[in-house]
């Protein structure tokens, strides 16, 4: 099996763009209020929580398997691209992976967006499964920030 690999995952939402782009850079706030399923805090602790070098800690909700808190800090980003590159430098998940990287981009159509996540990782271990629950907690929380801000 091998111990690097890639995974990703694409959603149609129905808010614009913009406004999309813009839940995904207020993180700290947006998510445990809209996800509180799934996350309990997103705090920035370096930075900005919006520029290259922010590096954010999140604590995941009761209900999460395993995985209960992860520091993450911004690699690259493309505020024209609505494109965001970020790696897991700390917290649980480096028990399970020498290295976690990500991005997301929030691209727009004609109506709504579509969401782009891809995760590149690499295994402490051939007994460490594919984060696919990783990829399908991504897909969940694009869905519920979606179904909030079309309320909102």
């Amino acid at each position: 099996m091998a111990n690097t690999g890639k995974l990703d995952v694409e959603v149609k939402v129905k808010s614009g763009a913009e406004k999309f782009w813009n839940s995904i850079m207020d993180s700290a706030s947006i998510f445990p209020k809209v996800c509180s399923d799934l996350y309990k805090t997103v705090e920035v602790v370096e930075g900005d929580g919006r520029s290259v070098g922010s590096v954010r800690m999140v604590h995941f909700a009761e209900g999460s398997p395993i995985v209960k808190s992860s520091k993450e800090k911004i690699d690259e980003l493309d505020e024209a691209k609505k494109k965001v590159s970020y790696s897991v430098i700390d917290g649980d998940m480096m028990h399970y992976y020498k290295s976690f990287k990500a991005s997301l981009e929030v691209i727009p159509e004609a109506e709504g967006s579509l969401v782009k996540w891809l995760c590149e990782f690499e295994k402490a271990s051939d007994e460490v499964p594919n984060p696919d629950m990783i990829r399908d907690f991504a897909a969940k929380n694009f869905k519920e920030i979606d179904e909030y801000l079309l309320k909102a």
